[in-house]
C-alpha cells in the first residue's frame, strides 16, 4: 500500500495497480461547498429573474394605461356631439394639442429675441452658429447643476428645428468617413449615463460618429439638459451625430412620464414656449438610421407590414403624437357631426365646407332630447355614438370585425378624413410599430398587448425584412436589459440600453455598442452610479427585490376593492394566486412570489380579508388618509394627473373653475353620471379648499373620489379606455 501526495491509496499486487479512493476531509468540503455554492447562486439568479419580471411587468402595465387613457380621450373627443359651440370649442381646446401652429405664428409666439439676459446671470452663453467649445461649456456648467438660460434653450431649439427639417425620415451614415459609429440606446432622461459615455468613449467629433436611438426624456430628472446637449452636438456635428424618434419623443407620453413637469418646473416662465418648441422639433426627428446599408437602427421594432419605401416617404411632422388623431379640419367635422341646435349651426362658417363628392352621407341624427331626462339622453348619444361609427366602417369600406385592429392594436384612428384615409392609417400604422414594438422567440407578428401598442415580431419577420433590404442585422432599443444589451433572433436583433440602474440602483447596466467597417459589434458596459460598484451580488439583488415587491405590494393595494370581490374568507394558495392575476394581469409567477407578500400558513390556507387589511395597514399614510381614497390615488394617479395636464393648458398647475365645470360635464355625460351645472358647481365650490377660485392637483384628486362615490350610486355605462 502506497500514499501519494494527495492522500490517494494506492494497493499494488503483482499484475496491476488498483486504485481505491479515500478523499480526505479536506476534499470532501470542498466539494460540499461547491455544491452550497451552486445552489446559493442558482437561487440568487432566480430571484434576480422574478424582480426583472416584477419591474417589467409593472412597466409595461403603465404603459398599456397610457393607451388607454389615449382611447378614453378620444372616444370623447370623436363621438361626443356639442350642446353649443362653446362646449365643441372648449373639446377641441382641451383634447387636441396646438398642432395648427404654423410656421410664423409658432416663430412669433416662442420669439427668443424678445428675451433680455440679465448681467446676473452666471450660466453658460450660446451664439449662434455654434462652436464645439460651446457644447463643452455646456457640459461643465451641467455638471455644476447651472442652467441655461430660457433665451438660449429656445434659440438652440429653434436652429434643432431649422437642421432637422432638411433630413430625410431615414439617415445614412458610412464608415468610410469614420473610424467607428457608437450606438446609444435609452437615456431617459439619466444625464449621468451620457457623461459617463463621452468620458469612456470620447466626445462627437468628425472622427467619431454616434446615434443616438431615442427616448432621452422622461422618468430621469434630468431630460432637458440631455436634449439641450444632443442638439449642441448635432449642430456642431451635423454629420456625425445622428438622433432617431423613440416613443417617448411624444407629447402625450411627455405628460404622463414626467418630461413636461420637468420642464415647467425648471422654466416656470417661459415653460410653456419650450415645451411648444420641443413638441415642434421631436415631430421632426428622423425614424431610423442605416449604417453603411446594412445595418438598420430603429427604437422599438418591426412588423409583417413594415415597409422601409413607405417609411422614407411619410410626412412624419404631420405626427406629433402617434398615440392621437390629428386635428380634423373644421369642414370634415362639420360634415361628419350634424349640429343640434340653431346656435351651432348658425356659428358655423359655410364658406369652409368644402365639397367632398367621394364621401358617403353622414347620418342625421334625431333631435336631441333634453337633458333633464338623463336616460332619454343617454340613449340617444348611444344611438348617435353607433350610426357615427357605422359610417366610418362604410366610408373605409371596412367589417365590423376588423374594427378593433384598427382602433387599438394599431391605434389607427378612423377620424382622419383630412387626407386619404388609408394612407393617413397605414402611416400612423408604420410609425407605431418602429416605435412600440418588441421581439419575441415565436414565429409570428401579433398584436403587443402588454404594452398596448405596436406588435411583437418572431424570428420569421426580421429574416424577412433582412432579405428583403438586403440587410445584417437590426439594432432597436426601447426594453431594459440587464447587461445593457441583448441579441435574439440568432443574433440578428440587437437589443441596445444606456440607461444604467434604470428600475433601481444595481438594477442593470448601461451599454453602448462601436461597429467600424466590418460592422462587427463590440460592446462597453458601464454603471454610472457609484454605489453600485461597492455593493456586493448579495447586497445588490436584495436591495432591487426589496424595491420590486414594494412597487408590487402598492400595486396589489390600488386594486384592494376589485380583489375584495373575487373571493372571501379562507382560501387555498393556489386559489390566491389565480385571484391576484385575474385583477391585475401582470402574468408574473404568483406561487413563486408568495413568500414575499403572504404570511407563511400552517395549514396552506390563507384568511383572504386579513391579507388584504394587511396591506392597506402598510401603504397608510402617516396622515391616516382614509383607505378608500387612498386606494383610488395608487390606482389612478397616473392617469389624473395626465388628465390634469391636459387640462391645464398653461402649465400653471391649476385649472380654473369653467376648465373644470366643462371637463366634468364632458365625463358625467358619457358616465351615465347624473350631475347638474348646479351640483357641479357646489363641487368645485366644495373642493376649491384654500378658496382661491383655482383647482389644484390635490383638489382635483378630491373631486375624483366625489365622482367616484356618484359612480357608486348607480349603474354607469361602459367606455373604451375609461379610467377604474
Amino acid at each position: 500500500m502506497q500514499r501519494n501526495s494527495c492522500g490517494l491509496k494506492i494497493r499494488a499486487n503483482s499484475h496491476h495497480f488498483l486504485l481505491v479512493l479515500v478523499l480526505p476531509p479536506a476534499f470532501k468540503a470542498a466539494v460540499l461547498i461547491q455544491q452550497w455554492y451552486r445552489r446559493y447562486v442558482a437561487r440568487l439568479e432566480m430571484r434576480r429573474r422574478c424582480t426583472w419580471r416584477i419591474f417589467q411587468s409593472i412597466e409595461y402595465a403603465c404603459e398599456q394605461d397610457q393607451i388607454k387613457l389615449h382611447n378614453f380621450f378620444s372616444y370623447l373627443m370623436d363621438h361626443f356631439t356639442p350642446s353649443s359651440s362653446k362646449e365643441r370649442d372648449f373639446i377641441s381646446r382641451m383634447f387636441i394639442s396646438g398642432e395648427s401652429f404654423k410656421e410664423a405664428e409658432l416663430e412669433k409666439y416662442c420669439d427668443y429675441e424678445s428675451m433680455e439676459v440679465p448681467d446676473s446671470y452666471t450660466g453658460p452663453r450660446l451664439s449662434f452658429p455654434l462652436l464645439p467649445d460651446h457644447a463643452t461649456a455646456l457640459l461643465e456648467a451641467f455638471k455644476q447643476k447651472q442652467q441655461l438660460h430660457a433665451r438660449y434653450v429656445l434659440n438652440l431649439l429653434h436652429e434643432t428645428r431649422k437642421h432637422l427639417k432638411q433630413l430625410p425620415n431615414i439617415s445614412h451614415v458610412s464608415t468610410c468617413y469614420s473610424e467607428e459609429v457608437t450606438v446609444c440606446g435609452d437615456l431617459h432622461g439619466q444625464l449621468d449615463d451620457l457623461f459617463l459615455i463621452f468620458y469612456k468613449n470620447g466626445l462627437p467629433s468628425p472622427s467619431k460618429s454616434y446615434v443616438f436611438n431615442g427616448d432621452f426624456v422622461d422618468r430621469g430628472k434630468q431630460s432637458l439638459e440631455i436634449l439641450i446637449i444632443l442638439f449642441t452636438f448635432l449642430l456642431i456635428y451635423p454629420k456625425e451625430v445622428h438622433l432617431n424618434r423613440g416613443n417617448h419623443e411624444d407629447h402625450m407620453v411627455n405628460l404622463r412620464y414626467g418630461f413636461t413637469k420637468e420642464v415647467m418646473h425648471k422654466y416656470k416662465a417661459h415653460g410653456k414656449k419650450i415645451l411648444k418648441m420641443i413638441q415642434n422639433v421631436f415631430c421632426w426627428l428622423p425614424l431610423a438610421t442605416l449604417i453603411d446599408q446594412k445595418v438598420l437602427i430603429i427604437h422599438g421594432g418591426i412588423s409583417d407590414t413594415t415597409d422601409l419605401d413607405v417609411l422614407e416617404k411619410i410626412q412624419r411632422n404631420k405626427f406629433i403624437s402617434v398615440l392621437r388623431a390629428k386635428k380634423r379640419k373644421e369642414s370634415n367635422r362639420n360634415v361628419e357631426i350634424q349640429e343640434t341646435n340653431e346656435e351651432s349651426k348658425a356659428e358655423a362658417d359655410p364658406a369652409g365646407n368644402e365639397a367632398a363628392p367621394s364621401l358617403p352621407p353622414s347620418p342625421q341624427p334625431a333631435q336631441a332630447p333634453s337633458t333633464a331626462n338623463r336616460l332619454e339622453f343617454s340613449r340617444w348619444v348611444r344611438q348617435t355614438v353607433q350610426e357615427q361609427i357605422e359610417w366610418c366602417r362604410r366610408l373605409v369600406d371596412i367589417s365590423e370585425s376588423e374594427e378593433e385592429e384598427l382602433t387599438y392594436a394599431s391605434m389607427v384612428s378612423l377620424t382622419d378624413l383630412d387626407g386619404p384615409c388609408h394612407t393617413r392609417q397605414e402611416d400612423r400604422k408604420q410609425i407605431l410599430d418602429i416605435l412600440w414594438s418588441d421581439p419575441m422567440p415565436q414565429e409570428g407578428c401579433i398584436v403587443n398587448t402588454v404594452r398596448g401598442g405596436g406588435c411583437y415580431f418572431g424570428p420569421d419577420v426580421t429574416r424577412k425584412i433582412l432579405e428583403k433590404y438586403n440587410l445584417q442585422f437590426l439594432i432597436r432599443s426601447h426594453e431594459c436589459k440587464q447587461e445593457g444589451y441583448e441579441f435574439c433572433h440568432n443574433r440578428k436583433v440587437l437589443t441596445i440600453f444606456s440607461a444604467s440602474n434604470y428600475y433601481e440602483i444595481g438594477s442593470n447596466r448601461g451599454a453602448y455598442v462601436k461597429l467600424g467597417p466590418d460592422l462587427v459589434p463590440h460592446f462597453v458596459q458601464y454603471q454610472a452610479n457609484k454605489a453600485a460598484h461597492t455593493l456586493t451580488m448579495t447586497q445588490r439583488i436584495s436591495r432591487v427585490e426589496e424595491s420590486a415587491f414594494r412597487a408590487l405590494r402598492e400595486k396589489l393595494f390600488a386594486h384592494t376593492s376589485a380583489l375584495h370581490q373575487r373571493v372571501q374568507g379562507r382560501i387555498t394558495l393556489s386559489n390566491w394566486a389565480t385571484a391576484v392575476e385575474s385583477v391585475l394581469h401582470l402574468g408574473l409567477p404568483w406561487r413563486m412570489l408568495r413568500p414575499q407578500l403572504v404570511r407563511s400558513t400552517a395549514d396552506g390556507m390563507l384568511e383572504y380579508k386579513s391579507w388584504l387589511d394587511d396591506l392597506a395597514m402598510e401603504q397608510r399614510s402617516q396622515e391616516h388618509i382614509q383607505t378608500s381614497l387612498l386606494e383610488v390615488i395608487y390606482r389612478n394617479r397616473s392617469n389624473l394627473e395626465t388628465i390634469f395636464r391636459i387640462i391645464d393648458r398653461d402649465h400653471s398647475g391649476l385649472i380654473s373653475f369653467e376648465e373644470f365645470h366643462q371637463t366634468w360635464k364632458l365625463f358625467s355625460s358619457h358616465m351615465n353620471i347624473e350631475l347638474t351645472d348646479d351640483g357641479i358647481n357646489d363641487l368645485v365650490r366644495s373642493i376649491d379648499f384654500n378658496k382661491d377660485g383655482n383647482i389644484d392637483f390635490n383638489e382635483f384628486l378630491e373631486a375624483f373620489r366625489c365622482h367616484l362615490q356618484c359612480l357608486d350610486s348607480g349603474e354607469g355605462r361602459q367606455v373604451p379606455g375609461a379610467l377604474g
